[in-house]
């Protein structure tokens, strides 16, 4: 298994339907899963979907730029990915980065 094509797999799931239906992430994440956005610290799957969900914008396109990934210790790997996201009715898109320290093969 390639861990290039792995990541690339999930982030464009991942952004696909963070696009689409943020609600359908929560298969995404597990109860020791934390989010970490703008100093809140969110843990848990429905916690963090709760958060994504109630976010000031209701349509958004992500245009990833970068995925980087790397193997981790423990059988995952580590993803990082950067790139614009498009808000609806807005002209400039925001820039964006994520990481996620653990996506399980």
């Amino acid at each position: 298994m390639d861990p290039d094509a792995v990541a690339k797999a999930f982030v464009e799931h991942y952004y696909s339907t963070f696009d689409a239906n943020r609600a359908g992430l929560a298969n995404l994440y597990q109860e020791g899963s934390m989010l970490t956005f703008e100093g809140q610290k969110i843990q848990g799957s429905q916690s963090i979907v709760v958060k994504l969900t109630s976010l000031p914008f209701q349509q958004c396109k992500h245009n990833i730029t970068t995925v980087d990934c790397q193997p981790s210790g423990s059988g995952g790997m580590l993803v990082f990915v950067s790139g614009n996201l498009q808000l609806v009715g807005e002209q400039h898109a925001l820039k964006f980065s994520q990481r996620s320290s653990q996506c399980s093969l």
